[in-house]
């Protein structure tokens, strides 16, 4: 006999949990399919575990470089298993959560891999799922490039890097995007010797121009070796040749070229949501189409925020300036530095930049502490056509890094 549901979701990751949870609230019957740990990659391989390690990192070089703030630490260590182990700790307390959340909300989960046999069937566990609507949110891996693949050992994943148990004396990333960028931050700010190595030709190909050419600096002063319209030609025996002809021997390799989504058969009436959509691959963004799916909240994809951690924080969204017509739209820019709270912060390095077409702003490219934050204040404006000339009637406090907005309209 069928077990019968409203809804059925395959994959218990942001997407899934959100529409499972926002599912129940409206009154449907829910199964949610998972064959591994609640929390997806995001909870459990991805942006929390990585942001923890990251604190943990950044604590150090802070306590490391106290004593120019007048603070004298003597001794200080980075234990790295005790980073590694502190993580779990996090990623375990927030997954418990999660579970308890699902478990009180009466979602049936089965712990177990699920095939859609069509719009309206789920089999798993030696049984079959009647359900009225069908979510896939299977999620996505890392990408191997065509002549290098994984063998998780000395050429890693982003899955692999979380299971270390030993800090590299030297490690080089292929690939500069978010994941690269905030794993290149731990490692040296921890005193590894890192190498990044990027084949377009600046860092962080995908951000606003100004912004990638700033963390080209940025990783400058943090002795953090760069090599940009390169790529890595063959990894054999620990050597690592580029296409510049060099030759590097780290101890570790990071391969951080981006994510595929996971193999999942499309089947017509089912809804793909999340990175198996083959969309943006953000958390945020598959936690909005959930919502939308599942209660028709209102999403704008084309203005979905994007952070890199550590310090400082970037974060954009909107129309990068390569992307304008020249001559089409007005910029303005407020260097950090000229903001007080920044100094008070010992944290100068940055820019808030603003790009404006008709007294509106079309895209917003930050460089600060609290960028991940104040985004979101640009972002309102954007999304409800706050003209620029209406925002400069607010009052922002003093001293903060928000009132840098102001100073750039």
């Amino acid at each position: 006999m069928n077990k019968e549901y409203d809804l059925g979701i395959i994959g218990g990751g942001p997407a899934g949990y959100t529409a499972a949870l926002h599912a129940r609230k409206c009154g449907l019957s829910v199964v949610l399919f998972e064959k591994d740990k609640i929390g997806g990659v995001c909870l459990n391989r991805g942006c929390i575990p990585t942001k923890t390690i990251l604190h943990s990192a950044e604590l150090f070089s802070q306590i490391s470089n106290a004593a120019e703030l007048g603070v004298t630490v003597e001794g200080v260590k980075a234990d790295f298993s005790a980073i590694m182990a502190h993580k779990d700790a996090v990623v375990e307390k927030l997954r418990k959560n999660l579970e308890l959340s699902i478990r009180n909300a009466k979602i049936d989960v089965v712990n177990s891999l699920a095939a859609i046999k069509d719009r309206n069937h789920i089999e798993a566990a030696g049984e079959i799922f009647e359900c009225a609507k069908i979510i896939a949110a299977t999620g996505s891996i890392p990408r191997e490039l065509p002549n290098i693949k994984f063998d998780h050992e000395f050429i890693l994943s982003s899955d692999d890097i979380l299971a270390l148990t030993e800090l590299p004396q030297s490690i080089l990333i292929i690939g500069s995007g978010a994941i690269g960028l905030e794993w290149a931050r731990i490692f040296s700010a921890l005193g590894t010797e890192v190498t990044v190595v990027e084949v377009a030709k600046n860092l962080l190909p995908i951000a606003d121009i100004e912004v990638s050419k700033r963390v080209e600096r940025i990783f400058k002063s943090k002795k953090i070796k760069f090599y940009t319209g390169t790529s890595v030609e063959s990894v054999v025996n620990g050597e690592v040749k580029l296409s510049n002809g060099e030759i590097i021997k780290p101890e570790k390799v990071l391969m951080s070229v981006g994510r595929v989504p996971a193999a999942c058969e499309k089947v017509e009436g089912v809804e793909y949501l999340g990175d198996v959509s083959g969309g943006i691959q953000l958390a945020h963004c598959a936690i909005k189409q959930a919502m939308r799916s599942v209660e028709g909240i209102a999403f704008d994809e084309t203005l979905v925020p994007s952070v890199i951690y550590g310090t400082p924080e970037i974060a954009w969204v909107g129309a990068r300036e390569q992307d304008l017509e020249a001559g089409s739209f007005e910029k303005s820019m407020i260097l950090i530095s000229a903001l007080g709270k920044s100094h008070c912060d010992n944290c100068t390095d940055g820019f808030i930049k603003l790009l404006t077409q008709n007294g509106l702003i079309v895209g917003a490219h930050i460089i600060s502490k609290e960028a991940s934050s104040l985004i979101h204040q640009v972002l309102i404006a954007i999304q409800n056509k706050i003209p620029a000339e209406k925002l400069k009637e607010v009052c922002f406090a003093h001293p903060t890094y928000s009132e840098g907005i102001l100073e750039c309209l």
